[in-house]
C-alpha cells in the first residue's frame, strides 16, 4: 500500500508542473501538465465514441497516465528535447515497478500510448493533441498569436476523421462561445 500512496503523491506533483511550451508563445502562466491531463482524457473519451470504440474508458484512463514521467523530467518543450535525452520508457518503469499488477496495467497503456500503432493509441494521442488545440485557441485569442504554431502543427499530425473535423471546428470558434448568450436562460429562470 506504501507504494500506491508514494505514486499517488508523485502524480500530485503533475500540479505543479507547467507546460513550457507555451512560454515559447510568450505565456507566462501557462496550464500545468495536470490541468493538461485531465481535460485530454475527457477530450479522449468523447473522441472514442466518436470514433466508435467499444471501449471509450480504456482509452480516457490510457490518456491519464500518458505523461506521468514528467514527474521525475519535467515538461521538455520541443526546442529543448533536441538537446536533452530523456528516457520516459525507464521513468514509467521505476514508477510503476512496485505495485504489482495494478503498475505492469499502467505500463502497458503508457507503452501502448506511446508506440502510436493500434486505433485506441491514435485515439489517445489524437485527443492528447486536441486538447493542446483547444489550448491554443484560447491563447490565441489572448493575443499570444504565436500559439497558432501550435494549431498547425497539430492540423498535420491529426489520425482520426472525427479529430480532424473537430479541429476544423476549433479553428472557426470562440474559446467563449460556450457561455455566450448563457444570461438570457439564467434571466428566464428568475
Amino acid at each position: 500500500m506504501k507504494e500506491f500512496v508514494k505514486f499517488m503523491f508523485e502524480l500530485q506533483h503533475l500540479k505543479k508542473i507547467k507546460h513550457e511550451g507555451w512560454r515559447l508563445a510568450g505565456v507566462s502562466h501557462p496550464d500545468t501538465v495536470a490541468e493538461h491531463t485531465a481535460n485530454a482524457a475527457q477530450i479522449a473519451y468523447i473522441l472514442a465514441q466518436m470514433e466508435g470504440h467499444e471501449n471509450p474508458e480504456k482509452i480516457a484512463t490510457m490518456v491519464l497516465f500518458h505523461d506521468i514521467a514528467e514527474t521525475r523530467i519535467g515538461d521538455i518543450h520541443y526546442l529543448g528535447i533536441n538537446y536533452v535525452k530523456r528516457d520516459e520508457k525507464r521513468v514509467v518503469e521505476d514508477q510503476t515497478s512496485n505495485m504489482g499488477e495494478v503498475g505492469k496495467k499502467i505500463r502497458k497503456m503508457w507503452l501502448k500510448f506511446e508506440d502510436r500503432q493500434t486505433e485506441e493509441s491514435k485515439i489517445a494521442k489524437d485527443a492528447d493533441r486536441l486538447e493542446q488545440a483547444l489550448q491554443a485557441k484560447e491563447y490565441v485569442e489572448q493575443s499570444y498569436k504565436e500559439a497558432q504554431d501550435w494549431i498547425n502543427n497539430i492540423r498535420v499530425s491529426l489520425f482520426t476523421k472525427s479529430a480532424k473535423e473537430l479541429l476544423k471546428i476549433i479553428e472557426k470558434s470562440d474559446s467563449k462561445s460556450w457561455w455566450r448568450g448563457k444570461k438570457k436562460i439564467l434571466d428566464k429562470m428568475r
